[in-house]
């Protein structure tokens, strides 16, 4: 069975009544009872959340979410049980409207340096007071709570008055792990528009265009297509593709590079769309060189991909996955794979070679977890290498791909 066809059913943006399409209040539900049901397992009473992904998750509000990644300017408070409280910035307190999840919206204290300045003791103080006279009426006497971000300053304050601060990112990654099916229509919408911008730098790649601005095209296609932001900007060419990791820059691409990226993409509904291409800029064909390393990365893609199955443990997936050559694995990539979400989630697989030196942690995929298969392969002082990756769904019996598209058939061959 073509394992792409779960894919390609996805469903449109608009709603329609006669077509299914994603429910966006069932969605909610299920997220935030996903929180509260961990919150519950982990023994908190609450959690007051300040990244904007978590926020979104629990929620479904979101408000200036690459901002406030590094200023903390709004948070939400999330009971084990009942409907969320929302702080938000100041004259935003309207964008959450209509959200069932929210019982109410206050306007945040800021406690970050940037709104404090050499006042931060006294916000802190006066912040402190304000969410613990919120858990009284909300908890009651319960004094454990969970923080996914908190400074030092607010931190104190708040210990001052008694209450146990435990991480909140444990929660929120272990319920973010498992989609519903409203999840994965929207995720699916997130890879349309991925591949599309895919499509669009695949069309524009020519001798001569620099690497910036050929990502360009696929920023523009995102933001076009309803998408937010790009996590990365991991686009390479020729030799900058080997050692990986280099961003895009101004260099101009020539006739018979490989060009490698990672899309690394917040699309629609904020889902991320995490695949990874290496192209061929003719004219001109590749070299046997560029075609073993191609040839390698596929098989290593390929090989992981048929291990993707519930019940398959990290030690066990680390253990069992393809042999890199000696020759590549020094510069193995960060990870054999990872979960995927609103962003990159957990768990991560890390590869035998790091488990030998200690890494890693126990995790196991079940039914509706979405994972990233990752490769890279490129000798150390070698000319160019190879990105790629294909995002999956696992399923009661194996997996499905999520990214369709296609491989480079001329990397592939001879001819």
């Amino acid at each position: 069975m073509d394992s792409t066809l779960f894919a390609k059913r996805t469903p449109g943006f608009g709603l329609k009544d006669w077509e299914g399409q994603p429910d966006m209040a069932r969605m909610r539900a299920y997220r935030l009872g996903r929180v509260q049901a961990e919150l519950k397992r982990l023994g908190y009473a609450a959690a007051v959340l300040f990244d904007p992904i978590n926020i979104r998750y629990a929620s479904g509000s979101r408000n200036m979410a690459v901002w406030t990644l590094h200023n903390p300017a709004r948070y939400l408070f999330v009971p084990a049980h009942g409907r969320c409280v929302l702080f938000d910035y100041h004259g935003c307190e309207h964008l959450s409207d209509g959200l069932e999840t929210i019982a109410e919206v206050r306007k945040a204290r800021s406690v970050f340096f940037f709104s404090g300045g050499n006042r931060m003791g006294e916000r802190a103080t006066l912040w402190a007071k304000e969410l613990a006279d919120l858990l009284r009426e909300k908890i009651g006497e319960e004094r454990r709570i969970a923080f996914d971000k908190l400074d030092p300053t607010p931190l104190r304050a708040l210990e001052a008055l008694g209450y146990e601060v435990g991480d909140a990112q444990e929660p929120c990654e272990l319920a973010r792990s498992v989609k519903s099916p409203d999840e994965i229509a929207c995720m699916l919408q997130a890879l349309s528009v991925c591949e599309a911008g895919i499509y669009k730098m695949q069309e524009w790649l020519k001798p001569g265009l620099s690497e910036i601005e050929l990502w360009a095209q696929f920023d523009e296609t995102n933001t076009r297509l309803g998408g937010e932001w790009l996590e990365c900007r991991l686009l390479a060419s020729g030799g900058r593709t080997n050692p990986w990791f280099h961003e895009a820059n101004d260099r101009l691409i020539r006739a018979g590079d490989l060009v490698a990226f990672d899309t690394d993409q917040i699309g629609p509904f904020g889902y991320c769309a995490d695949i990874s291409r290496t192209l061929h800029c003719g004219p001109g064909r590749p070299t046997p060189a560029q075609r073993e390393l191609y040839t390698l990365a596929c098989e290593q893609i390929a090989y992981n991909l048929e291990l993707v199955k519930p019940g398959v443990n990290v030690f066990e997936f680390a253990e069992r996955s393809w042999r890199i050559p000696q020759r590549f694995v020094e510069q193995r990539y960060s990870c054999l794979a990872h979960g995927v979400g609103l962003c990159d989630e957990w768990p991560s697989f890390p590869h035998r070679e790091d488990i030998a030196l200690g890494r890693g942690y126990d995790a196991t995929m079940v039914p509706g977890m979405t994972l990233c298969v990752e490769s890279y392969i490129g000798e150390v002082g070698g000319g160019e290498g190879v990105k790629l990756e294909q995002q999956v769904l696992v399923t009661e019996n194996g997996y499905q791909l999520l990214s369709t598209f296609p491989l480079e058939e001329r990397l592939l061959t001879a001819g």
